[in-house]
């Protein structure tokens, strides 16, 4: 499993792809709605992670998520599972 600075990372660069734009300097308390994404594209990005992880994340945990650091303990919490 990566580490959260490789997460953060992850996620810029999956974002820069769904936005269509460069998405650079989030941390973990940055609020993904501020990204300009809206919530097919959280869905898109978050199965293109998925899929580079080699996890699934059932769509109904990804309500209420808010911030870069709430997704990377889903994530860190469905790769131990």
């Amino acid at each position: 499993m990566k580490n959260r600075s490789e997460l953060i990372a992850l996620f810029e660069r999956k974002a820069t792809e769904v936005a269509e734009r460069e998405i650079k300097g989030v941390d973990e308390s940055t609020v993904m709605s501020a990204l300009g994404i809206d919530s097919l594209g959280m869905l898109e990005l978050v199965g293109t992670m998925e899929k580079e992880l080699g996890i699934h994340i059932p769509d109904d945990q990804l309500v209420g998520l808010t911030t870069i650091k709430d997704l990377i303990e889903l994530i860190e919490e469905r790769a131990a599972a």
